[in-house]
């Protein structure tokens, strides 16, 4: 009696052990994908924060400097991503040591007091211009978190569920370069002039609006990671290696190392890729507004309206465009899609080439037929507030003598990159995260986050010299030279770009 009594409380005891443990991991699991989420969210408000005041740095940075020209947009617009750069690696350092909370919240406060910046500028009695840059800068600064992001969800994922999260996490991106650009055009209701709230001495207008509101998210941010957020990390097979939130702060970096070294040339060649890719959007980015404005003569409140909602178009399409690529992805594998997407961004880039013998309005007509004088030298006069002039303005020589670019063709060129962007943007990080394997991956998505970055500070100083001096026709032909040299590297390298798990053996391709 007493043993089959003992029998049934061992029996017993294994089973409460058992349910116990599945209990746990069940728990672990659904911690797991709330902290991803959380991740995801944070890409989102990143993305917002980014593309909310996108299309109205433009019209804004004249409105409050009458000194600041195309040249200098190209600095503001770099500015952001100069920020980036710098800090990427810095706050991907912190997360290797660090619970990633603190370097999340750290940035995210940078992040929210730099839009309060931006929405003052217009307060300086000078210099005002230089304000904007140094405000897009810490914007920029604070979102270098994105390294942060991307290795905590790399690392939080086996290699089976990797390409999906970072297809949900760069469709969560889209919905935030969608909901941005919106955003701007609804608050455009509010106008140029907007309402004085004098505690504040602050002006709330449709240019201050956007970078107020992305403050307001910042915070909302910052108390989802300090109440959701948990510390996870599994192996390439989906194994929980860690529930760091659980083990002493002192004890986060100690991870149980892998056997195998990184192939640091496919690192290498990824960071370049990865520039390439943000390098040619960026100049989308910058251009779309100065190009609109110059070849179908649309006004700044025009051309912010217009592009907000062409932007948020080709958002909405991105989304679209991930769902297809995880399920394409899946059969053909990642290196296939990041080379059809880079032919894909090859023809939307070819097709903006000007052609034909359409000429651009030029601004000196507008002028004179509102009785203002035309120009002194090759500048065109303030129209004292009366009239804004329309078209491409006569200090670009090329403009008479470049054919112009039509509406139709800009936005069939629209849709071309609006499909092969985010295709490209996602495998290449995906890719990327699969090549190092289960390494600690904070330093290197913060390298691969300062490469993109790069590429959004030289992209807009690129273009705006090639564009402002030589015009559309030279500065979409580089364009188009740079992914062929992109879509030559991918195909010598191919062979080189596997996940590390497949390098070893471990995993069959």
């Amino acid at each position: 009696m007493v043993e089959l009594l003992r029998r049934a409380t061992e029996h017993s005891g294994t089973d409460w052990m058992e349910l116990h443990e599945r209990r746990s991991i069940e728990q672990d699991g659904k911690s797991r994908w709330r902290s991803i989420r959380v991740m995801y969210f944070t890409m989102f408000l990143s993305s917002v924060g980014f593309s909310i005041v996108i299309t109205s740095v433009w019209p804004y940075l004249q409105k409050i400097d009458d000194s600041a020209n195309a040249s200098f947009l190209g600095w503001v617009v770099a500015a952001y991503s100069l920020g980036q750069m710098v800090a990427s690696p810095l706050f991907g350092l912190w997360s290797n040591h660090r619970p990633r909370r603190e370097s999340l919240v750290c940035s995210i406060c940078i992040n929210v007091l730099a839009n309060i910046y931006y929405s003052y500028v217009y307060l300086p009695p000078s210099h005002n211009k230089y304000h904007m840059l140094l405000a897009r800068a810490f914007v920029g600064f604070g979102s270098g978190n994105v390294a942060v992001v991307r290795a905590y969800v790399a690392g939080a994922t086996s290699l089976n569920e990797r390409t999906g999260a970072m297809a949900n996490m760069s469709a969560c991106q889209a919905l935030g370069f969608i909901l941005g650009p919106a955003l701007q055009a609804a608050l455009s209701v509010i106008g140029e002039q907007g309402v004085s709230v004098g505690i504040f001495q602050l002006q709330v207008n449709m240019y201050t609006a956007p970078a107020l509101l992305a403050a307001f998210f910042g915070v909302i941010n910052i108390l989802l990671v300090l109440v959701v957020l948990r510390e996870h990390r599994v192996d390439d097979d989906g194994r929980q290696i860690g529930a760091i939130n659980y083990v002493p702060e002192d004890q986060v970096d100690m991870v149980p190392e892998v056997e195998g070294s990184i192939d640091h040339m496919a690192v290498l060649t990824s960071n370049i890729l990865f520039f390439i890719i943000l390098f040619i959007f960026a100049v989308f980015e910058t251009i779309a507004t100065p190009l609109s404005m110059d070849m179908f003569a649309w006004t700044g409140k025009e051309a912010v309206v217009y592009n907000g909602i062409i932007l948020a178009a080709i958002g909405f399409q991105s989304v679209v465009v991930f769902l297809v690529v995880k399920v394409i992805s899946v059969r053909v594998g990642d290196r296939p899609v990041l080379l059809g997407g880079l032919a894909i961004i090859f023809i939307g880039f070819f097709i903006l080439l000007p052609w034909g013998n359409q000429y651009p309005k030029i601004q000196w007509a507008d002028l004179q037929n509102n009785s203002i004088p035309a120009t002194v030298g090759a500048i065109p006069l303030p129209t004292n507030g009366t009239v804004e002039p329309t078209g491409c303005p006569p200090s670009q020589t090329w403009c008479q003598y470049t054919p112009a670019i039509h509406l139709a063709q800009y936005i069939i060129s629209n849709i071309f990159i609006g499909v092969g962007y985010p295709a490209t943007n996602v495998m290449s990080y995906t890719l990327y995260s699969k090549i190092l394997g289960p390494k600690p991956q904070g330093v290197y998505m913060g390298w691969l986050t300062a490469s993109g970055s790069g590429a959004r500070t030289l992209g807009p100083v690129f273009v705006s010299q090639v564009y402002t001096i030589l015009g559309p026709r030279w500065a979409f032909s580089l364009i188009c030279g740079i992914v062929l040299v992109a879509i030559l590297l991918l195909m010598v390298m191919y062979k080189r770009l596997i996940a590390f798990s497949v390098r070893y053996g471990r995993i069959e391709e």
